[in-house]
């Protein structure tokens, strides 16, 4: 045995970690496997039972989802994080949750080592390990799809399948798969790889679990009031029912049921890696496209002008930083601080319709409102003097005249 053997190992259940289990035990270690349960619908007893079965010392099942929602979720809501202008990283959020508590585990049982099972290509594997080296340096990092002696093993799926047979791992569901991978968690569902590989082929009716298509969702709208205290939702309220849900991880369940019922928040995607290979994803996020579409209206209300571009101008800082895995870095810490001073004012109320896969922004109110009726109706002055308009177009105009010169008739 090793002198220093005990790892943790981020373990799901399916076949690459079960198999990655298995082979870190013929590498002498003790393995801890720690299941981070984020929202994904999975028999974690069943998945705690397999990773003794094949070995493991020890399984920690972490329940992460109420930290999730309140500490990752929302703090990405209120920096408006949106990558590329259409993802709202489901999965990069998630990452930085389960990191830390895979860390604090390692601290605990006295571990040196954490392990992963992401592979060499994409973004999960910068995520992990920036996460393990911010978090602790000093831990030894096994990321076996990286590894030599691994991947001279297990060149792809037969291989795992066939190593998994021969040490009696079970693996559900045999050889028949589905054609695609999936990735789970409170916030969305992300697919990608195998035949969605070929970015002109539609995605399988049967492959969507959390949304109806919008033209199976019902005829009738669906009509709420969200209610936001400093850019964090704290009360919703379906109008057609009456019934009202609090509390951040009891609001994104709710929204995540009706929004999918309505068809809300399936975008199909090619998206540029970290690592700079173009991918293509298909994700189902209900509950958080609702809440980003009725977060940014009420901003809109309520920011400063020059506040509010200066916040867009960062959010795109922001939302790349989550994405390529710096959540626990400096300038994450800097913007965080920036994104919550300007979320002081952002508190009221915004109505939104949802009706087959779109949401609908009714109306809004706010204490802290910035919107002046007076001043912006056509049928008042309100204090304004639209003579003064005058020596403003002029002003403005400086520059354009300087330039007429080089205008060509």
């Amino acid at each position: 045995m090793n002198n220093n053997n005990k790892v943790v190992l981020a373990y799901s259940g399916g076949l690459d970690t079960s198999v990655i289990l298995q082979w870190l035990l013929e590498k002498d270690y003790d393995v801890a496997a720690y299941v981070a349960d984020v929202g994904q619908q999975e028999d974690f007893d069943a998945i705690k039972q397999k990773a003794l079965s094949v070995g493991a010392s020890e399984v920690f099942i972490q329940d992460l989802k109420e930290d999730f929602v309140t500490e990752y979720i929302f703090k990405a809501l209120q920096g408006n994080a949106v990558y590329e202008g259409r993802y709202l990283l489901g999965t990069a959020l998630a990452r930085p949750v389960i990191t830390k508590q895979q860390v604090e585990i390692a601290h605990k049982i006295g571990a040196n080592a954490v392990a992963h099972g992401a592979t060499g290509k994409g973004n999960d594997q910068v995520r992990f390990e920036l996460g393990y080296r911010a978090l602790d340096p000093t831990l030894e990092i096994i990321s076996p799809w990286k590894d030599p002696d691994f991947l001279s093993q297990f060149a792809g799926r037969p291989d795992l399948l066939s190593y998994a047979k021969k040490h009696g791992i079970p693996i559900d569901g045999g050889t028949d798969t589905p054609p695609y991978s999936m990735d789970a968690n409170l916030m969305h569902i992300s697919y990608e790889g195998g035949l969605l590989e070929n970015p002109l082929t539609h995605p399988p009716k049967e492959m969507f679990q959390m949304s109806l298509s919008p033209q199976e969702a019902p005829d009738q709208t669906s009509t709420l009031e969200i209610t936001f205290h400093k850019g964090i939702p704290t009360n919703v309220k379906d109008l057609d029912s009456g019934t009202e849900v609090q509390g951040g991880l009891n609001i994104f369940l709710f929204l995540n049921s009706i929004g999918g019922h309505n068809g809300i928040g399936r975008i199909d995607i090619v998206e540029n890696r970290f690592v700079g290979i173009k991918s293509r994803g298909v994700y189902e996020t209900p509950g958080g496209t609702i809440l980003w579409k009725a977060h940014q209206d009420l901003e809109l209300l309520t920011l400063d002008k020059e506040v509010y571009k200066t916040k867009e101008l960062l959010s795109q800082k922001f939302t790349e930083t989550i994405y390529n895995g710096f959540w626990f870095s400096p300038e994450m810490k800097y913007m965080l601080a920036a994104i919550e001073k300007s979320q002081e004012t952002v508190s009221g109320t915004v109505t939104v319709e949802l009706y087959k896969g779109n949401v609908h922004i009714l109306g809004r109110t706010a204490t802290n409102s910035l919107y002046n009726a007076s001043l912006a109706s056509m049928d008042v002055a309100g204090g304004y003097d639209q003579e003064d308009a005058k020596g403003f177009i002029k002003i403005n105009a400086v520059r354009l005249q300087n330039c007429s010169s080089e205008v060509t008739p």
